[in-house]
């Protein structure tokens, strides 16, 4: 909104030219959202203690995380809230990209909200039916993924790495492929959250890739001279990532080992279909899979797990999703935590050196 009330005077005071660059407001973002978090964690953590809205455990989880029980909760209320604070100050709201990335991540914001505060109140860590959940996370997308279709903001072709130009064209069937990839950004995000630290790591450094890849998707010339489907308006998801790094790294400084505060689903249902959303919008659903390789692992490792039971009734790890089973073959949780970053920053490496291999 400040952008917009500034971008007024561009004409009779140069200085605020500066407010047209999505460089500029990227940087502004990421500096203002961290101070956000990091002054409104203080105080959101003081009173969450206060109201006794702390962590309920699962039982049958290992057997070190029982001493975590009582740990505030629902985090994510102040990470998603620092990103659209920020966004008041910075944002560009011309961006219709922008503008369906951010429903995306309200809906799930409110649903994970809904999700933590069932947990607490009840004092059991089932919250919302499954069933529930997984209904309003594909409404949500199919919805965001046929307005898409609709307006004709982004192609329905389909681009993977290392190919120039599309593969095919989904048409259609653009809808239901653009939410699958949106509501399964958002569960794996949620089932990476289950150590100090963990989720939060990626999902900064999966961020920053897709914020670099928004910038060059929405610059006409240089999308053209990377062979990348340009997207009017997705430039804007650069700030957005921008601040939603901001907000990480400010939730980080108090979720650390050993954590003050968790995320809870308010915070990576919400930043998980974030994630998903600017993937769609920016035209790397497949680049994605790379970027945020840690999330994919710890989703596929829970279905390998889940099947294999089902099918044999033995199972493949020790304990899923992944991160457990590095702890029950007795590594320290600082190491599980530092080394799955190593990973997510060596996957997103790679990711990016993909847009000169095409």
């Amino acid at each position: 909104m400040l952008y917009h009330f500034v971008y007024q005077f561009v004409q009779e005071l140069s200085v605020f030219n500066v407010f047209r660059y999505i460089t500029f407001r990227s940087f502004i973002g990421f500096l203002l959202s961290t101070l956000i978090a990091m002054v409104w964690g203080h105080f959101f953590i003081q009173f969450m203690k206060q109201k006794q809205f702390g962590q309920i455990v699962r039982s049958d989880g290992p057997q070190s995380h029982l001493k975590k029980a009582g740990t505030p909760t629902m985090g994510g209320i102040f990470i998603f809230g620092s990103v659209l604070l920020t966004l008041i100050f910075v944002g560009n709201y011309f961006s219709k990209p922008l503008w369906a990335v951010l429903f995306t991540g309200v809906s799930y914001f409110i649903l994970g909200g809904i999700d933590d505060y069932l947990k607490v109140l009840r004092k059991d860590p089932t919250g919302v039916v499954p069933r529930a959940k997984l209904a309003w996370q594909f409404g949500t997308a199919l919805l965001v993924c046929y307005f898409a279709y609709s307006t004709k903001i982004v192609s329905t072709e389909l681009y993977v790495p290392f190919v120039k130009g599309s593969v095919m064209d989904l048409g259609i069937f653009f809808i239901p492929f653009g939410a699958f990839v949106i509501v399964g950004s958002s569960n794996a995000v949620n089932l990476t959250d289950g150590l100090d630290g963990l989720a939060i790591g990626p999902i900064i450094t999966s961020a920053s890739s897709l914020g670099l890849l928004a910038y060059v998707a929405g610059h006409k010339e240089i999308a053209g001279y990377l062979y990348i489907p340009y997207v009017e308006g997705a430039g804007e998801l650069t700030v957005l990532c921008a601040a939603i790094i901001g907000a990480g790294v400010g939730f980080l400084w108090y979720n650390t080992y050993p954590a003050q505060i968790f995320m809870g689903d308010a915070g990576s249902l919400s930043l998980g279909g974030v994630l998903g959303a600017t993937a769609v919008f920016t035209k790397n659903e497949f680049l994605f899979a790379l970027i945020g390789g840690v999330f994919v692992i710890e989703a596929v490792s829970v279905i390998l797990q889940v099947g294999s039971y089902k099918i044999r009734k033995k199972r493949i790890f020790k304990m899923a999703p992944i991160h457990h089973h590095f702890e029950l073959l007795g590594w320290p949780e600082p190491k599980v935590i530092v080394r799955f970053w190593i990973s997510s920053i060596c996957l997103a490496i790679l990711a990016i050196a993909t847009l000169k291999l095409r």
